[in-house]
């Protein structure tokens, strides 16, 4: 049993901390403000081969498990949470599926200009009245000849103003439940398709989130992802990535809190003495850095399992309610640290705390994430 990174890993993590810090770290206030997402850090991401690390060698990424997509993940999320979840669903929900259900000819068009940055992908799953309860959705397509036709919207959609295209699930047949779901590909040019609102969040600024629009929106015949049936099945295991995903942002975001507390800890001075000299401040850190030690087990154990082939659904909800909870906890320790300057935004302790907050719902909530445990303890 080895709880250390490989020379490989580590000279990985090293390689991402050198471009996160040069890079992202001093865009990621800025970025904060203008809730503007900085396009170029996608060219340049995939200049770098970041975008993908997931996509095997012959569609132009680099084959990495997925130990090594987390290492990525909690650097980037350690510096900016917008910028790291939007690269995420780019990478991870967006061309996956595409790699591990398309057509050849689907590889081509878009994993290729994907893993480049060249292309920005989106996955469409959530509604209006279908967040949780993902067998819920209501965007229908229908069948016509050389075509199908969507109907239906979409909502808290990542990516949704600057993606190129869509990975979108949509109601086939009722009759079969939820062997009647289907993905599609679904272009930003294709007929009958729009961008609705962006969506005015608390955090993640930067990370585009909003609605997508199909009114009787015609895609071709080859824009099916997979089979007819099946697409539910297929859409949970992208789900389960992404929960992977998730716990590995959070134990950057909570890295990223503790750090900067840790530091003013050190430096600021009351009663005559540094804060972090008081042992009620002690303490607060020390049950802190004790969680965030035990969200990595959790996490890499299931980046581990998942890149050994095992079956890890319980693993990965375990990691994500964790983590993203720990996460939490975090800024909020470290506002409290802070105290009034912690409150103000003259500091980033507060942006800490707004992004770390949604970890707790997107993908998958943490009341969903012990759903699947209980399941999977056979409750």
């Amino acid at each position: 049993m080895d709880f250390q990174f490989t020379e490989e890993q580590e000279i990985f993590r090293k390689t991402v901390i050198d471009f996160v810090e040069k890079e992202v770290a001093p865009l990621a206030d800025e970025v904060d403000r203008s809730d503007e997402t900085p396009m170029h850090l996608f060219k340049r991401m995939g200049e770098l081969g970041f975008l993908g690390l997931t996509i095997p060698e012959e569609y132009g990424g680099s084959g990495a498990d997925m130990i090594i997509f987390c290492i990525f993940l909690e650097e980037m999320f350690r510096v900016s949470g917008s910028v790291a979840f939007s690269m995420m669903l780019h990478s991870i929900s967006g061309l996956p599926p595409i790699c591990r259900f398309g057509t050849d000819e689907q590889r081509r068009k878009y994993l290729l200009p994907g893993v480049k940055g060249e292309m920005i992908s989106a996955f469409a799953l959530t509604e209006p009245n279908a967040g949780s309860d993902v067998a819920a959705i209501q965007t229908t397509a229908r069948r016509s000849k050389d075509h199908y036709i969507l109907n239906g919207t979409k909502t808290f959609i990542t990516n949704s103003t600057i993606a190129d295209f869509f990975i979108v699930c949509a109601v086939l047949d009722k009759t079969k439940g939820i062997k009647g779901i289907a993905l599609f590909i679904v272009e930003k040019g294709f007929p009958g398709f729009s961008v609705g609102r962006k969506l005015d969040k608390l955090g993640f600024h930067g990370s585009a989130t909003g609605e997508i629009i199909f009114d009787d929106c015609r895609i071709p015949i080859e824009s099916l992802l997979g089979e007819e049936e099946g697409g539910f099945i297929s859409m949970l295991k992208t789900l389960q990535f992404e929960r992977i995903a998730g716990g590995a942002m959070a134990i950057g975001s909570a890295r990223a809190a503790f750090d900067d507390a840790m530091k003013h800890a050190k430096e600021r001075v009351q009663f005559g003495q540094l804060i972090g000299k008081f042992q009620a401040i002690q303490f607060m850190l020390a049950d802190v850095a004790t969680e965030i030690e035990s969200a990595k087990l959790l996490v890499y154990k299931a980046a581990w399992m998942e890149s050994q082939g095992m079956r890890c659904s319980k693993e990965s909800s375990m990691a994500k309610v964790y983590a993203s909870e720990v996460a939490f906890r975090s800024a909020d320790v470290a506002l409290q640290i802070y105290g009034g300057y912690g409150y103000t935004m003259d500091y980033p302790v507060q942006r800490y705390l707004r992004d770390a907050r949604v970890l707790r719902i997107a993908g998958g909530t943490s009341e969903i994430q012990r759903v699947v445990i209980a399941d999977e303890l056979g409750l």
